[in-house]
């Protein structure tokens, strides 16, 4: 049986099953003898580099909304995410977006103590209201587009 030059793994036929090399040029398909009278075995290629730096952009990018502006901080401390304009832009507006958040709460928390309660209707609705945005921004984001919030995407897209 023959060997792929390119994996290793054993072939059967013209085409390496598990990572499609032809076995055209130089591989013996058939089994048996090469010309010069060896038998045809694994060749070891040549080692391969890491090509990818982690996971892409897009999972980056809503990987920042995921635990909020921590996520954030986190995607623009990583060496290769914070040199990519997408990622940084998601990361900062990830952290303006919770810092809104938190101060809205602050306010409503305050409206609450001084109306005696009738903020406390505000809670639900205002949380809502964020918890959609929030999977909104992490499934624009990744589907790679950059959809800017009113205030908070013009400073992040000035920060990035």
């Amino acid at each position: 049986m023959a060997f792929c030059p390119n994996c290793g793994s054993q072939v059967a036929g013209t085409f390496c099953q598990n990572c499609g090399t032809s076995m055209a040029g130089g591989a013996n398909p058939s089994g048996g003898s090469t010309p010069s009278g060896s038998t045809a075995g694994y060749a070891p290629s040549q080692p391969v580099a890491a090509t990818s730096t982690g996971m892409s952009e897009n999972v980056a990018g809503a990987l920042c909304y995921l635990v909020g502006f921590i996520t954030g901080i986190i995607f623009l401390v990583m060496a290769p995410y914070n040199q990519n304009k997408f990622v940084r832009f998601h990361a900062f507006q990830s952290i303006f977006f919770n810092v809104a958040y938190i101060i809205i709460w602050i306010l409503i928390s305050f409206l609450t103590v001084l109306t005696h309660g009738i903020g406390i209707l505000l809670y639900p609705i205002i949380g809502l209201g964020f918890f959609v945005l929030w999977l909104y921004m992490m499934f624009s984001a990744y589907n790679n587009k950059r959809v800017k919030l009113p205030v908070i995407g013009d400073l992040a897209e000035k920060q990035a």
